[in-house]
């Protein structure tokens, strides 16, 4: 049986302008086939193991033809596959969808068209720009000013100068002179307010306000991709410009632990307006084994207290009782302790809650509330890394504190992304880190980076102490939250700013 394929569109940049169906139809696929303009934040939500095939067009180079692409959607349908063509904006608005559907109808195979946010609206909207308004413009005209070899493009401007409304120019990057030159000469005002718009919707995001006769010299050197927006609507970019007033915009922040692992830290840096870079420096791996799981069913009966220092922890233990057949119920009346409130949310997400919380994000301070929990004879049991910071063993031995130690997990060093010439460009204003194994993690990889071109921003005082041993400038966020670490680094840039 043939198989089927889905148009997406992926929207003009920003990942969370993916409609909730294109996301979807990503989870669904064989393979994607995606262009240029589709963001990494996009790309992400690929599932694992889905073939990608990068088949984007830049001005004067296309490395895959059209005709290619039409023929590989086509003999991976023939193949039984479901194949997503991923297209930025709107497959429709100048995306050429129409054409690649022409060859699958002509040879019965079943297709799917899920709309995109076209950028036409979108990047105007990041702006402050409302392409229609009541008494400035009540009509939209969208034109493409993309040419092929660099020509002039076959544009009407003289019929776009009379027609009146928001003119808006996608793929413009090399033609803002040429387009406002030729509406002042068909007869349109000089000083009719106009826009350029480069990497919209994303954190990269330059606008550049003007009227026709200086948007060329106001705009200097534009890149793609961007457009051009003409018309009275663009005096309003100053009074609607929410995008570039959010508390992180124009700032980049890498982040250290893979997404499902930080508690959506990347998701909220990019929705306060930062740039975000993924460049995950560990990944953990569980030593609970089915025998270990069933040992541990029966230790913990023994025990007063049972410590975690980590979600990963947490994750370790719970999905070892769950794959013997086991669930919460395992911990009895037994008492949970944790090292902080990330911790304690993984637990809840397995139907437990905490006992034992401390005031603050460190092995010192949860050392202290087991100390006074075993002065009544409490006997302690300690789930956690193979590599744990040895300081709350410490302060359990001056304490007298009877306990044991169990290592769950391991944490692995890795680099999906290194950013060493980033951080020597200075391109790098924050950088993450959740543990003193990230530290670890990201040094081993980044042995000749500036270390003091960026501010380290670390959960807890054994991290930031980790961090600073390296020569990292540091600021610490005393809960293990994503507000908290969310509200360090705004409270930060807003210092810096002032």
């Amino acid at each position: 049986m043939p198989g089927k394929v889905i148009l997406v569109g992926a929207g003009p940049g920003d990942p969370g302008l993916l409609t909730l169906k294109g996301r979807e139809a990503l989870e669904s696929a064989d393979v994607v086939l995606y262009d240029r303009l589709v963001g990494d934040g996009i790309l992400k939500m690929i599932p694992k193991g889905t073939k990608k095939i990068n088949v984007g067009k830049q001005s004067g180079n296309h490395p895959v033809p059209q005709e290619e692409i039409n023929r590989l959607l086509l003999d991976y349908a023939l193949d039984g596959k479901t194949a997503v063509r991923l297209k930025g904006g709107d497959s429709f608005v100048f995306g050429r969808g129409g054409e690649e559907l022409e060859l699958l109808y002509k040879n019965n195979i079943e297709f799917e068209v899920i709309p995109g946010v076209t950028s036409a609206t979108a990047v105007p909207a990041y702006a402050g720009i409302p392409v229609t308004h009541r008494g400035a413009s009540s009509s939209l005209h969208i034109v493409t000013a993309h040419t092929r070899d660099s020509k002039e493009p076959d544009i009407d401007l003289r019929k776009y100068a009379e027609i009146g409304g928001t003119l808006v120019f996608l793929m413009g990057a090399a033609m803002v002179g040429y387009i406002a030159e030729g509406l002042m000469d068909a007869g349109m005002d000089r000083y009719t307010p106009c826009a350029v718009i480069e990497n919209g919707t994303t954190p990269r995001q330059r606008k550049t306000i003007g009227t026709l006769c200086d948007i060329e010299e106001k705009a200097g050197s534009v890149h793609s991709p961007a457009m051009i927006v003409v018309g009275a609507v663009c005096e309003l970019s100053g009074r609607f410009d929410w995008f570039s007033r959010l508390p992180l915009y124009g700032k980049t922040i890498a982040v250290t632990r893979h997404e499902e692992h930080s508690s959506g830290l990347a998701g909220r840096l990019r929705t306060a307006g930062a740039n975000v870079i993924e460049c995950p420096c560990i990944h953990t791996e569980s030593l609970v084994t089915k025998r270990m799981a069933r040992e541990l069913k029966i230790e913990v009966k023994g025990y007063d207290i049972i410590v975690f220092t980590s979600a990963s922890g947490v994750r370790a233990v719970m999905e070892g009782i769950y794959d013997i057949g086991c669930d919460a119920r395992v911990f009895g009346d037994t008492r949970i302790a944790v090292i902080g409130s990330a911790t304690a949310s993984a637990l809840e997400g397995y139907g437990l809650r905490a006992d034992i919380i401390p005031d603050k994000y460190s092995g010192r301070a949860l050392g202290k509330a087991l100390s006074k929990a075993a002065e009544r004879g409490g006997r302690i049991l300690m789930l956690r890394s193979v590599e744990a910071n040895r300081r709350l063993n410490e302060i359990l031995d001056e304490a007298g504190a009877e306990y044991k130690e169990i290592a769950v997990y391991r944490t692995i060093p890795e680099c999906e992304l290194n950013i060493t010439d980033l951080i020597n460009k200075g391109k790098i204003d924050y950088v993450t880190f959740t543990s003193g194994s990230t530290v670890h993690g990201f040094m081993q990889f980044h042995k000749h980076a500036d270390l003091s071109s960026f501010t380290a921003v670390c959960i807890g005082d054994t991290t930031a102490e980790e961090a600073g041993r390296c020569g990292m400038s540091c600021i610490i966020s005393q809960n293990a939250s994503v507000d908290s670490m969310l509200n360090t680094i705004i409270g930060d840039s807003i210092f810096e700013a002032e």
